[in-house]
């Protein structure tokens, strides 16, 4: 397929800033919100019909006037149903510091630790033009983290050796309370980060530290919500994937056969394996959560369609058309024009199905992004 074929207009005003609440103005003209992550808006596609639903039934079967949520999805899963969730936990990936001499404001945004003893970090540096080797940034004003940068990686990238003499524990926690919830640059070019995204940009199930940025669909899921699904007989499944910037990169080809995805760090271990062929052997749905989860579980399917063990890397790149081997059923955001989840979505439910859902989705005011609404594609 074509990159120009994921192309739409999609209003600004539906980029999500925020994700679902209530909002009261206070006297001072402040506002408070109170956030129902499960409440966001959530729109059915049945694959094989080609139906899609995006409304409320009554009591005969025909159409409210009210949207479906988030919630809604109990009603389209049975007893033994799994779900496949992604469990990696996001760290507080940006900060900002100064240069020396100078006094610039610097956005420094954490990748990845390369050498804990050592304290060097990956990390992207804006603006970029103004940060050599040899400069040195201070964090927290005159408080004692001080970065060097030892290494130019990309236009972007540096290397920083973090001056801070201490135990390794101790400084990541000083680092980490430097630092803020990595929100995505469509959020924070439009407001700034505020202490409730520390827990708003975290699912609930999050466990193994390693993301700078969030499985966004895993984001709708409450403990409330979570806790009717078991009620319900609903079986649970935790893989790992570290999400990475790479899915935020822009496809700079036509051909889609030539782009070339980031790797991410993924880990299945046997409950999840075991959790997931059980309810598979029985005949149940495997939903996955996310584009992370499909991308994971199509790296490490077999090819008698039953879920692996895997330790490693996956640059799984999702796009029509491809055979899904492992879920029947897939949740997804509602995604940024030619962006790879877009095509991942698109993959596992149809293009022609998904394109029609997009321009519903612009059409009816569905908020696009990780704060936004979501989709659930189903194998009927």
């Amino acid at each position: 397929m074509k990159l120009s074929q994921f192309k739409f207009k999609l209003p600004e005003e539906q980029v999500a800033l925020y994700p679902p609440h209530r909002a009261f103005e206070n006297e001072d003209g402040t506002v408070d919100r109170i956030y129902n992550r499960d409440q966001c808006r959530l729109m059915v596609l049945h694959r094989k019909s080609e139906k899609i639903d995006m409304f409320k039934k009554d009591d005969e079967g025909n159409d409210t006037e009210e949207f479906l949520t988030f919630r809604d999805l109990l009603n389209y899963f049975d007893e033994g149903d799994a779900f496949v969730f992604n469990d990696t936990k996001v760290f507080p990936a940006r900060l900002y510091g100064t240069k020396e001499k100078t006094d610039a404001k610097i956005e420094v945004f954490l990748l990845r630790e390369l050498n804990e003893e050592l304290r060097l970090w990956d990390v992207l540096v804006e603006p970029a033009r103004k940060i050599r080797i040899g400069n040195k940034l201070f964090f927290d004003g005159d408080g004692p983290m001080v970065a060097e940068v030892i290494d130019n990686t990309t236009s972007r990238g540096r290397t920083l050796r973090f001056l801070y003499d201490c135990d390794h524990d101790e400084f990541k926690r000083e680092l980490y309370a430097l630092g803020e919830a990595p929100l995505p640059r469509y959020i924070v070019d439009n407001r700034k980060c505020e202490p409730e995204d520390t827990e708003n940009f975290q699912t609930v199930y999050a466990k193994n530290e390693g993301a700078v940025t969030a499985p966004s669909t895993g984001l709708h899921f409450s403990k409330q919500l979570m806790k009717m699904m078991e009620i319900r007989g609903f079986n649970f499944a935790f893989l790992t994937v570290h999400c990475s910037l790479g899915s935020f990169d822009p496809i700079e080809v036509e051909d889609l056969t030539k782009h070339k995805m980031n790797s991410e760090q993924m880990m299945i271990g046997p409950d999840c394996c075991n959790v997931v062929n059980e309810a598979k052997a029985a005949g149940h749905h495997i939903c996955a959560v996310g584009v992370s989860v499909a991308r994971a579980t199509e790296t490490a399917v077999g090819t008698d369609g039953m879920l692996k063990e895997y330790d490693g890397w996956t640059n799984k790149f999702l796009f029509p058309p491809y055979e899904f081997g492992l879920a029947d059923s897939m949740i997804a955001n509602f995604y940024h024009p030619e962006s790879t989840m877009m095509m991942a979505t698109a993959a596992f439910g149809g293009y022609d199905l998904v394109f029609e859902a997009y321009q519903q989705a612009v059409k009816h005011g569905y908020g696009f992004g990780c704060y936004g609404d979501a989709m659930l594609i189903l194998d009927d």
